[in-house]
């Protein structure tokens, strides 16, 4: 269980994981050496897994991303994982309960690049049926 300290925390790194201790230590009302000493805490306890990158809108606006949600054969599930896995366009790869075995995240330079990706993943072998859906905007994204 976290503390409403540490949760506090963490939103900023969500906000801006590059943010300096200092600022950090200013906009939660405590010293440096407590952020980071939370920080390491977190980061030993595994809360805290790693830092990433965020992209510019104005890149990401160059870009077309989609839900694929797919049906897969049982079997055949780690072996369309593997297939996921090795294609650079996927971002993420969630397992879901419902109509659908799992939500592919796609990202393509273009709606021809994303046609040809769509055709390369439902033609996987285990991929039983695919549904996509191009994403407009992001409202959110913590």
């Amino acid at each position: 269980m976290l503390s409403d300290a540490d949760q506090a925390l963490l939103s900023l790194l969500r906000d801006n994981a590059r943010a300096s201790t200092a600022e950090l230590a200013r906009r939660l009302g405590v010293s440096r050496t407590t952020v980071q000493s939370r920080i390491e805490r977190l980061e030993q306890r595994g809360v805290i897994a790693g830092y990433g990158v965020r992209l510019s809108s104005d890149y990401e606006q160059g870009q077309v991303r989609a839900h694929v949600l797919l049906t897969v054969t049982p079997k055949l599930a780690d072996k369309v994982v593997r297939s996921l896995r090795a294609l650079a366009p996927v971002r993420t790869l969630h397992s879901v309960s419902g109509n659908f075995d799992m939500i592919v995240i796609v990202e393509a330079s273009s709606i021809r690049e994303l046609d040809l990706l769509l055709d390369q993943i439902g033609a996987l072998d285990g991929v039983e049926r695919t549904s996509s859906s191009i994403i407009l905007s992001t409202r959110i994204d913590r």
